[in-house]
């Protein structure tokens, strides 16, 4: 997912304050998107600062810190020993739902629109914090309900919890089978790996063999939908696999029905 850097001036205010509801009418495009970058930062329980967010959005670690301390004072954020960056349970539910949307809009403009992953990311992070709860929930109705993004990474903590987790594609050993599970996060902040992935039909549900695995090479090379792809071992970390051949069920597919 793509994090565009917030924009400045008075969008960099939070419009809500603790005790209200925290919905994306309420909070300033800037507030969502520092919502959102700490989401995708802290998987996998990674300890995240003010400055690792300041620089991955592009702004300096004071303007980080000044939108953090807005955003615990809403309570939707809470930093442990003294730097670490916390999302509440309302900061989640927020991020959860910022997410939600984004992927929604993700479905659209590649299922139906027709664009490429890369490009709907780009327009999805444009576009998900202007459309109505209205328009959203007729999105998740016409798209058949999706509980991950087209990536594969699931919209919310409750569909986490409830999904496998997968193995890492790039612990794989030569001679293993493997389903596509998910591109992580970190992975979609990637667009040329992402057009890569997409080129090479490495999607969720693609079914793969690894062929060979070399540490000192630091790559990966595996048969796919069109044939032997070949990754350095940090991209291959970014993806998760299932062994075998996986449960179709956890794949979604955009209806045409209601298209």
């Amino acid at each position: 997912m793509t994090i565009t850097p917030p924009s400045r001036g008075p969008a960099g205010t939070v419009g809500a304050r603790q005790g209200r509801r925290h919905d994306h009418d309420a909070l300033s495009q800037a507030a969502q998107e520092y919502l959102l970058a700490l989401r995708v930062m802290a998987v996998d329980g990674r300890h995240v600062t003010a400055a690792q967010v300041g620089r991955h959005l592009g702004v300096s670690t004071q303007a980080a810190s000044e939108m953090f301390r807005r955003l615990t004072a809403d309570g939707l954020v809470s930093q442990a020993d003294g730097r670490e960056l916390v999302l509440t349970d309302a900061g989640r539910a927020a991020a959860d739902g910022i997410f939600r949307r984004h992927a929604l809009l993700e479905w659209l403009l590649t299922a139906v629109v027709g664009l490429g992953w890369a490009e709907s990311d780009e327009e999805a992070a444009r576009l998900q914090g202007a459309i109505s709860p209205r328009v959203e929930t007729r999105l998740d109705e016409m798209l058949g309900h999706p509980e991950t993004c087209p990536h594969g990474n699931p919209i919310d903590a409750a569909t986490a919890r409830r999904r496998p987790s997968g193995e890492l594609l790039s612990k794989m050993e030569a001679g293993t089978r493997a389903t596509v599970y998910r591109i992580t996060e970190e992975a979609e902040e990637d667009p040329a790996l992402l057009s890569y992935l997409e080129a090479r039909a490495l999607t969720p549900g693609a079914h793969i063999t690894v062929l060979a695995r070399s540490e000192s090479l630091d790559s990966l090379t595996l048969d796919g939908p069109r044939g032997r792809a070949t990754l350095g071992l940090r991209p291959a970390s970014l993806i998760h696999v299932l062994p075998g051949d996986a449960d179709p069920g956890l794949f979604h597919r955009v209806p045409t029905a209601g298209i």
